[in-house]
């Protein structure tokens, strides 16, 4: 055999792409593919309800707090409307809030935390007392006087929630950054000459991106629950339908003295799934694209040493 020949034969196998290794990360995680079978669930019914519907939700089809039966599946709302046809309209606008406050939150925390990890020193110091003061603002009282000034529309309601939820993803940011530029390969890449720029999208950035995405997902999850409790409240768009506003409908037109379970349990059963999905999603997201976590069910106690 020749030597040619040997080293083929001893050559290793070409690696796994990177796609290859998601799609196996992600069906070792049961948790993930039911997270993206509910979230895609939901995604679709929000982008097609415009065909599923074939009239406007709101008209009324039946009596009031009508039971559910063959003809209304979920019964009716206190209007007379069906509460199927509602659901389905509400889905569009709570996933539209819930992915655009989440894209804002992301955008503005991970920015800060980039900028605050990376160059450090008083740059670090002043946004990180920036991102402190924002922490301690109570979020209920924030959303009432902004709703107040500048009205209830969806463009608010995005704003507002992205624009108080984005400490933590400051602060979980800004740690892994700190971490990331003092590694070798870039102090490597420093000492040859690159640039911040080159520095934070080639070394920097592709490190903590797997950690932002995974907390984008959650967000979602906050976001969409933060804008059911600001409709709840009153705040929310009155010429538009969620699911926050079915809730708060429901209990204005008395649903539960009239035992209407059926105007409040579907769009809350709906919430509490969707937030489920997404933080089910955004753990398993970290888990698999982060590879440190990999070994982060290991305990120190099983490294002993053995007898001598």
């Amino acid at each position: 055999m020749s030597v040619g020949a040997e080293q083929t034969l001893a050559a290793p196998p070409p690696p796994e792409s990177r796609t290859r290794a998601l799609w196996s990360a992600v069906r070792a995680r049961p948790q993930l593919v039911v997270g993206l079978a509910v979230l895609l669930f939901f995604v679709v019914i929000g982008v097609f309800s415009p065909l599923i519907l074939s009239e406007d939700p709101q008209t009324k089809v039946g009596e009031v707090f009508e039971p559910p039966s063959s003809a209304h599946v979920l019964g009716t709302d206190g209007g007379g409307a069906d509460m199927l046809s509602m659901l389905i309209a509400g889905t569009r606008v709570s996933l539209l809030v819930g992915f655009a406050a989440a894209l804002v939150s992301a955008l503005i925390g991970g920015t800060v935390g980039l900028l605050s990890g990376y160059l450090g020193g008083k740059t670090d110091t002043v946004l990180m007392r920036i991102t402190d003061y924002f922490l301690v603002i109570p979020d209920v009282p924030l959303m009432i006087i902004v709703a107040a000034l500048f009205g209830r529309s969806l463009t608010n309601i995005i704003l507002i929630i992205g624009l108080i939820y984005w400490t933590t993803t400051a602060r979980i940011i800004r740690a892994q950054v700190i971490t990331v530029r003092e590694r070798v390969y870039v102090k490597r890449a420093r000492s040859i000459g690159a640039g911040n720029a080159r520095l934070v999208f080639r070394h920097v950035l592709p490190q903590v991106a797997p950690l932002l995405i995974a907390n984008t997902i959650l967000l979602v999850a906050l976001a969409i629950f933060a804008e059911t409790f600001i409709t709840f409240l009153g705040l929310g768009d009155p010429s538009l339908i969620s699911w926050g506003r079915l809730i708060e409908n429901a209990f204005k037109d008395d649903a539960i003295l009239n035992e209407a379970w059926w105007a409040i349990v579907p769009p809350g059963v709906c919430v509490t799934l969707l937030i489920l999905a997404c933080t089910m999603i955004g753990q398993s997201m970290e888990d698999a694209l982060n590879p440190r976590l990999r070994v982060g069910h290991l305990s120190v106690r099983r490294f002993r040493l053995g007898p001598e």
